[in-house]
């Protein structure tokens, strides 16, 4: 299986305007969380976050927030950002331009009765990094699409959790936006990885915040 661990070049190139990581003059990292919130896992990643006093972004679905408020919340109340992933985890490349906006706006309006705040431009990642210029012009008036430096395919159960650490370690510095999954189906590769990622870049001075 050929795998995409690092943004390959010519991504932000083609799309400058999303962004893919961040400019920095410190060793900061952002981590993001893809899929949740849901019991359990989520709750998990906050007691590794805060252990070691790391704040993250949550890209939630909408259904998902639908289904645990509570443990929306909980993100919210330890200080960290919640942010739109579509209400249904839906694939760009098969929806109209216009359906698909409709998915993000019923996210958004979940994620706003919950009490996420946003800057000036609502924070939206698109599901399996699917998008379209068509998509992006109708999505750019309102959201910032957020994309990533620094894939781990943590989701991926082939992939050894050893491995998938070492390979995440290796591509990840200053601005890298790093992607994990609050899901079921990252969850072995993610309680191995999760840890020893915030303690390595822990112990070598970075720091963890929102995007």
């Amino acid at each position: 299986m050929l795998r995409f661990y690092r943004t390959p070049p010519v991504l932000p190139w083609l799309f400058p305007k999303v962004w893919w990581r961040r400019p920095v003059t410190d060793k900061t990292i952002f981590l993001t969380f893809d899929d949740g919130p849901i019991p359990v896992v989520t709750p998990f990643v906050l007691e590794q976050l805060a252990a070691f006093n790391a704040k993250a972004t949550f890209f939630c679905v909408g259904e998902n927030l639908e289904r645990h408020p509570d443990v929306a919340e909980q993100v919210l109340a330890e200080g960290h950002v919640l942010a739109n992933h579509t209400q249904q985890h839906v694939k760009a490349w098969q929806y109209m331009p216009a359906e698909y906006l409709h998915q993000v706006s019923q996210c958004q309006a979940v994620l706003e009765k919950i009490g996420a705040k946003h800057t000036s431009k609502k924070l939206f990642r698109p599901p399996h990094g699917q998008l379209t210029w068509r998509h992006l012009r109708m999505l750019a008036p309102e959201y910032q699409v957020v994309m990533w430096s620094t894939l781990t395919y943590d989701f991926d159960a082939s992939l050894a959790p050893e491995k998938c650490l070492d390979k995440a370690i290796s591509i990840t510095g200053p601005g890298s936006v790093v992607v994990l999954h609050d899901s079921l189906k990252a969850e072995r590769n993610l309680r191995y990885v999760l840890p020893r990622f915030l303690r390595h870049f822990s112990e070598l001075g970075y720091s963890f915040k929102t995007l």
